[in-house]
C-alpha cells in the first residue's frame, strides 16, 4: 500500500499586524515592509526634459540632441537617464502612459525591485511625471544667427541657361541633401550652401559626382589660433563646377576627343545630362556618353545659346533609315530616327529659301511643323574645333528640338474638361 506525502508550508504570524504570512527573513507583511522602507526614496517623482521646437529634438545630457518619437523607445530611454537613483535598485519594468500630445506632460510607470531587511526582496510600482520644457539647441542657435558657418560649398555652371543647375536643385529637393545646411544663397554664377560642420559640405561633396559631372576643388581660411594648446580654426571653401553644357546644346567635339568616342561625328547635340553628358551625331544617329573625368580632360563649349535659335518650318522630309528589331548597331540610338528634312525659317517662308540638312528627330517631325534649329550659315562663332570641321563637312542648320503649339494643347484640354 502506498503512502502519499503532502508537503505543506507552515505559516506564520506577522510580527507587526498579526496577519499569517509565508515565512521569509523579515518575519513582516508586504504592507508592514513598505511602513519600514521606502524603496523609491531617492528617485524623484517629478523631474524635467527639454525639447526644441525648431528640429524636434529632446536633449540627452549632458550635450547631446536626439530625436525621438513620442511614447518611443528612444525617448523612454532619454526619461530613464533623467532619474537619479535607478542604478541603486533593479529596474524590472518601465511604460509610457498616455497623456495628451499638447498637454507637455509625460508620465512613465516604473516597476524596480531592492533587497531589504534580511535579504527580502521588494518590488515596487511608481509613476513619474516628466515636465516639457523648450529649449533651442546649439545648432538651432547658430541658424537663427544666419552668419555663424564653418564650411560652405560654391555650385557655379558658366552657362547662358543654367538648365544642367536647375536639374541638380531638383535632385537635392528629392534626396533631401540640403537638410544640414546652416543656410542657402542664390548667386549670379549659381549657388551657396552653408553648414556648421565640415564633414556636412564633404558628404554633399561625395555625393554631387554621382549625379551631375563636375570637379572640385577645396580651399581654407585661418580664423583663430591658439598657441597654447596648439589648435586651429579654420573655415573651409569647396568651389564645384557644372559641365558648362546643357540639355539642347549644339557642341563641337575636338578631332582627338571625337576618335576617343568610337569616331563620332564633331558636331552634335546634347540630349541631356546625367552622370555623363549624352550626346548624338544627327547625321549618323551615333551616341556617345562623355563622363566628367573625360569632359575636364579635353573641354568643349556649346556654339549657341537657347535664345540664340532659330524657328524653323518643316517642308519636307523623309526617313532614310527605318530600324527594325535587332538590326542596330551597339552605338547608334534606338530612341531616335534618322531623316533628311527641307526646312525653311519661319519668318522668311515667302522668299523660297530652303535648307538642307540630316536630324535625330524623324520619328516626330511632320510636314508642316516648327521646329528649333541653330543656323550655321549665318552664326559667327568662335571656336577652335569648329575651325578644324571642313567646311563641306559642316551642316546648315542643326535642329535641335520640335515646337509644340501649347496654346492649341490647352484648349484640348480645356474641351476635355468640359465634355459630359
Amino acid at each position: 500500500m502506498d503512502i502519499e506525502h503532502h508537503k505543506t508550508i507552515g505559516q506564520i504570524l506577522c510580527c507587526e499586524c498579526g496577519t499569517q504570512i509565508e515565512p521569509n527573513p523579515s518575519n513582516m507583511c508586504v504592507a508592514c515592509i513598505r511602513t519600514h522602507v521606502d524603496i523609491t526614496e531617492g528617485i524623484p517623482k517629478q523631474t524635467t526634459i527639454y525639447f526644441c521646437r525648431n528640429c524636434e529634438r529632446y536633449l540627452q545630457p549632458p550635450s547631446n540632441w536626439i530625436q525621438a518619437a513620442l511614447e518611443s523607445r528612444e525617448l523612454l530611454a532619454v526619461c530613464l537617464k533623467k532619474l537619479k537613483g535607478l542604478n541603486k535598485v533593479r529596474l524590472v519594468d518601465a511604460g509610457f502612459i498616455w497623456t495628451e500630445p499638447h498637454s507637455k506632460r509625460l508620465k512613465v510607470k516604473v516597476t524596480i525591485q531592492k533587497e531589504v531587511l534580511n535579504g527580502a526582496v521588494l518590488e515596487q510600482v511608481f509613476v513619474v511625471e516628466f515636465t516639457v520644457n523648450n529649449q533651442m539647441c546649439d545648432d538651432c542657435h547658430r541658424v537663427e544667427a544666419k552668419d555663424y558657418w564653418k564650411a560652405v560649398v560654391q555650385i557655379r555652371q558658366k552657362a547662358s541657361h543654367k538648365k544642367t543647375l536647375y536639374y541638380l536643385e531638383q535632385l537635392m529637393l528629392k534626396y533631401r541633401t540640403h537638410v544640414n545646411t546652416v543656410s542657402i544663397k542664390p548667386v549670379p554664377g549659381g549657388i551657396d550652401f552653408f553648414y556648421s560642420l565640415k564633414q556636412h559640405a564633404k558628404k554633399l561633396i561625395d555625393w554631387l559626382p554621382a549625379v551631375v559631372p563636375c570637379r572640385y576643388q577645396t580651399s581654407q581660411h585661418l580664423i583663430s589660433h591658439d598657441i597654447h594648446n596648439n589648435t586651429y580654426n579654420y573655415k573651409f571653401t569647396f568651389s564645384v563646377e557644372l559641365v558648362p553644357v546643357c540639355k539642347d546644346n549644339v557642341v563641337c567635339l575636338s578631332k582627338k576627343l571625337a576618335a576617343q568616342l568610337g569616331g563620332i561625328g564633331q558636331i552634335c547635340v546634347c540630349i541631356r545630362v546625367t552622370q555623363a553628358v549624352h550626346l548624338i551625331d544627327p547625321n549618323t544617329l551615333r551616341v556617345a556618353e562623355v563622363s566628367g573625368t573625360t569632359f575636364w580632360r579635353d573641354p568643349f563649349e556649346s556654339l549657341c545659346s537657347p535664345r540664340q535659335l532659330t524657328e524653323y518650318i518643316v517642308m519636307d522630309i523623309e526617313v532614310i533609315q527605318v530600324r527594325k528589331p535587332g538590326t542596330f548597331q551597339h552605338l547608334e540610338s534606338t530612341k531616335h530616327v534618322l531623316a533628311e528634312v527641307y526646312v525653311s525659317k519661319s519668318n522668311d517662308i515667302g522668299s523660297g529659301q530652303q535648307y538642307f540638312c540630316r536630324t535625330h528627330l524623324g520619328h516626330i517631325l511632320n510636314v508642316g511643323d516648327s521646329v528649333f534649329g541653330f543656323d550655321m550659315t549665318s552664326s559667327n562663332v568662335n571656336n577652335k574645333h569648329l575651325e578644324s570641321v571642313p567646311v563641306d563637312q559642316q551642316p546648315d542648320v542643326v535642329l535641335v528640338k520640335k515646337v509644340y503649339d501649347r496654346s492649341r494643347r490647352n484648349q484640348k484640354k480645356k474641351m476635355a474638361s468640359q465634355t459630359p
